[in-house]
């Protein structure tokens, strides 16, 4: 008979493994930040605390954050994505809320978020990590999903071209809106100078807003302009750099060695002051308002 009671030092040996394996501590600190910004509002400090809009505030960052902490705990391949948010919020609490919670929630926030997005797994337990890493599960999801809509993105892909440009054309635009964006991870595309890296990102459709366009691939420069580019259908871009400001915010830089993003994005995300280094796309229907070419 085990003295400690079944499961007794087993229990805190999972427990343990489980907490190595995510940012538990940066979860953690997510959920004390939250938790003191919804218990301001509610404290007898009537005098000090605003029950108006920063007291509604204060509920509604509160409970981003606590949900924020949640998703390093459950999800924490989504830290990067949910940290980068939660830094937001914190900030924002300052002015919104009651002083960020009398700076204890709002500095609980920053530091629970700089924690998780600086979190990296051990390489030596791999619950949650594949052989192929975050960027393996990032692919999952796609991959499952083309299996169960059938052969037509097969035969889409094989009517690409079979060679991306030499240098890819760098496309601009004001605003960048996906749906259905998923990540599908990185892979190489055969050019006339070799193999060129590149994300893979595939969504049900996108808008684009002052759409631009510049290919150098050749002795003249090609320019085309456009007020507005959407794209619908099996909609899959292939980058080998992308950068924009995260709901206006925050500005940031994707490329192929360093994807700070998670493998399923919600439909409310979009990027302003967006450039990208695009070296191939592929969409079932594009539409296009105001389109211009020029050469130079």
């Amino acid at each position: 008979m085990n003295p400690a009671g079944p499961g007794g030092p087993g229990l805190r040996g999972r427990l343990r493994t489980w907490r190595r394996t995510r940012p538990f501590w940066a979860g953690l600190l997510l959920l004390l930040g939250g938790a003191e910004l919804l218990l301001v509002p509610l404290s007898p400090l009537t005098v000090l605390v605003s029950l108006g809009i920063g007291g509604i505030a204060a509920i509604g960052i509160g409970l981003a954050l606590v949900t924020a902490g949640l998703f390093l705990w459950f999800l924490p391949h989504t830290r990067h994505y949910v940290s980068v948010h939660a830094l937001i919020l914190s900030v924002l609490s300052f002015a919104a809320t009651n002083l960020g919670g009398f700076l204890v929630g709002m500095a609980l926030g920053i530091l629970g978020s700089a924690m998780g997005f600086g979190w990296t797994p051990v390489r030596e337990e791999k619950p949650l990590q594949a052989p192929g890493g975050p960027k393996t599960l990032a692919a999952a999801l796609p991959i499952a999903l083309l299996l169960v809509l059938g052969a037509r993105p097969a035969e889409a892909r094989a009517a690409t071209p079979v060679e991306a440009a030499r240098t890819p054309p760098t496309v601009t635009t004001t605003r960048f809106a996906p749906q259905g964006f998923t990540l599908a991870g990185v892979r190489t595309l055969p050019t006339a100078d070799g193999p060129l890296k590149v994300m893979v990102l595939t969504m049900r459709s996108a808008s684009l807003a002052d759409y631009r366009l510049r290919t150098r691939d050749g002795g003249e420069e090609l320019a085309l302009g456009a007020d507005s580019l959407d794209l619908s259908g099996h909609v899959t871009l292939y980058l080998t750099k992308f950068s924009g400001c995260l709901q206006g915010l925050l500005c940031l830089t994707f490329t192929p060695d360093g994807l700070p993003v998670p493998p399923v994005v919600p439909p409310f995300v979009f990027m302003t002051d967006v450039s990208a280094e695009q070296a191939l796309v592929t969409s079932d229907v594009i539409e296009t308002r105001g389109l211009r070419l020029t050469a130079s």
